[in-house]
């Protein structure tokens, strides 16, 4: 679906955009404003710099799987999707944990030394693709993420860091102003009714 859109060039600056982002941030927040609730999710704003840097260990890896399940017959990776399909709702209980872990763990120096890293390694990986290895799909269990579609290629799955990155920049309050001016998920998608990847409860009915 992306790979029209996308091209390796592309993926190389937006993981660039990404990097330089998260320092920024980092560098710029006050204690107070990274202990301060997000917007529209339980955690905070600490909690969610280390969440937008988690979607990157996602994508390193989602890239070996994909390679390996776009090489076997379609039915097999449709199966795979179909059983964490069914994990959905422990999957979002164990990863808002880890965020507010992760949060501890990974503070200002190390977590932007951890994004330096796992960039960079984006980087090398990426360079040494080839036109075949990009197009490799598979399908994705879309209860877990709303950016996963049915299924997805190697480089859908290089963009989606930075479309989790973005999604979650927004819903950052490290400044006054930030503080519910922004959609908490992305227009014209359902709020899910499990508890979210975000950090939100689930909603009730």
């Amino acid at each position: 679906m992306m790979e029209g859109q996308v091209s390796r060039q592309s993926v190389h600056e937006e993981l660039e955009r990404a990097r330089a982002t998260l320092h920024r941030l980092v560098r710029d927040a006050s204690p107070p404003a990274l202990r301060r609730r997000t917007d529209g999710t339980r955690w905070t704003n600490r909690q969610m710099l280390f969440h937008m840097l988690l979607g990157y260990f996602v994508v390193r890896t989602l890239l070996p799987l994909v390679r390996t399940l776009g090489r076997l017959p379609d039915p097999v990776s449709r199966v795979f999707a179909m059983v964490l399909n069914a994990g959905t709702r422990p999957f979002h209980v164990v990863n808002y944990l880890g965020g507010c872990g992760g949060g501890l763990l990974f503070r200002d120096r190390r977590l932007l030394a951890q994004m330096d890293r796992t960039i960079t390694a984006l980087h090398q990986r990426l360079d040494r693709e080839t036109d075949t290895s990009l197009a490799l799909r598979m399908h994705f269990p879309r209860g877990w993420d709303p950016y996963f579609t049915e299924t997805m290629s190697v480089t859908d799955v290089y963009h989606y860091g930075t479309q989790h990155f973005d999604h979650h920049r927004k819903q950052l309050t490290l400044e006054p102003s930030d503080i519910d001016t922004r959609p908490s998920h992305p227009p014209g998608l359902a709020r899910p009714q499990t508890p979210t990847n975000d950090g939100r409860p689930a909603l009730e009915e």
